[in-house]
């Protein structure tokens, strides 16, 4: 018997199925997180025990916690339905200047392939968020307050964690279940670029993707769940060389909302490395099983400025993907679950293999 096997494990959810999820953010394309969640709860087999969402996955976390603690699976699947389809009738609720998109065909989903927008955000870029909405008028904040009740997730069965960045500090703010708010959800999407920064007691926020997209480290610390199932919707890898001002910025985010994620999943293989080669207590440190739905390929034609749009059709292009990305998955991996490993972090994040 090895020295590992005779100590006593630290104690996981004893919930068959239990898992924990971690929501990427991106605007819009948080639809594809939508019909991941949605294939998920109506397969059944999986209960959420924590959620750690960042920006739009913020949203899907809430919008989730909400409808599961007021009626359960359907209940979180009705709520999120009704989220999703409120965003696609609402007018820049992400921040971005609306331009109706109606007259325009299904496929012009990116924004930066519009007639004008080249300039139009040329001269968006000269101005701040104060000089251009110094009311702050922000459709989000409406949507939160009719979809989003704070009371159901404080009493509700699930954990969250809603991630923000401190102005100050540049580092990661998590609101737990008991401190998530309206302003804390607004915080967790506040692009600077786009939205006035959100104050909480006294201390400015921005998006929280720029610290943890999402943070895994309150999944690991608050909940005895030993399995983690990440929602990526940021491209780890895109081929090719940006050569448009446009798609620079578009690949300097990317790189930078990717940047807090690749750092815990290094220090995550390390753990295990460390866990595997017994060379630290594993009654103090989680052998975590790791888990991912992401589709790059199916979300590759959709670029940075899509996700700004809310074209109702683009949403809905979305959640299907987001459903045929969570079936493939369940029909290869549900079984993994509470048995080992789905993904390779060093293979997925570490050299960057799809």
């Amino acid at each position: 018997m090895t020295k590992a096997s005779t100590r006593p494990r630290r104690r996981t959810s004893s919930q068959a199925g239990a898992i924990d999820l971690a929501l990427q953010g991106g605007g819009s394309h948080g639809a594809f997180t939508w019909g991941v969640l949605d294939t998920l709860l109506e397969d059944g087999r999986l209960t959420p025990d924590g959620v750690s969402g960042t920006s739009a996955g913020a949203m899907n976390a809430a919008v989730l916690a909400t409808g599961w603690a007021q009626g359960g699976r359907e209940g979180a699947r009705q709520a999120l339905h009704d989220f999703w389809h409120a965003v696609g009738g609402s007018a820049g609720c992400w921040g971005g200047a609306h331009l109706p998109s109606t007259t325009l065909p299904a496929w012009a989903f990116n924004r930066d392939q519009w007639p004008g927008m080249a300039l139009f955000n040329s001269w968006l870029q000269l101005w701040s968020p104060y000089q251009l909405n110094p009311l702050n008028v922000d459709p989000l904040r409406s949507l939160i307050q009719a979809h989003v009740s704070i009371d159901a997730i404080r009493q509700g069965p699930l954990k969250v964690f809603i991630t923000a960045t401190s102005v100050r500090t540049g580092q990661p703010r998590v609101f737990d279940q008991q401190e998530v708010s309206i302003e804390a959800l607004l915080a967790s999407a506040c692009l600077p670029q786009i939205a006035q920064t959100v104050e909480i007691d006294g201390e400015p926020y921005w998006d929280g993707g720029f610290s943890g997209n999402p943070a895994l480290w309150p999944l690991i610390y608050g909940t005895q769940t030993d399995d983690v199932l990440l929602v990526q919707i940021n491209p780890r890898v895109r081929e090719g060389i940006p050569r448009t001002a446009t798609d620079i910025a578009d690949r300097v985010n990317e790189i930078t909302f990717n940047a807090s994620l690749v750092a815990e999943m290094r220090a995550i293989a390390f753990v295990q490395k460390l866990l595997k080669e017994d060379r630290v207590d594993p009654t103090r440190y989680k052998s975590l099983r790791l888990h991912r739905i992401a589709d790059e390929a199916g979300l590759a034609p959709f670029d940075a400025s899509s996700k700004l749009n809310t074209d109702l059709r683009l949403l809905l292009s979305l959640f299907e993907l987001g459903r045929n990305a969570a079936s493939a998955w369940l029909a290869d991996h549900a079984g993994d679950v509470g048995e080992r490993s789905s993904m390779d972090v060093a293979e997925v994040y570490l050299n960057a293999k799809p």
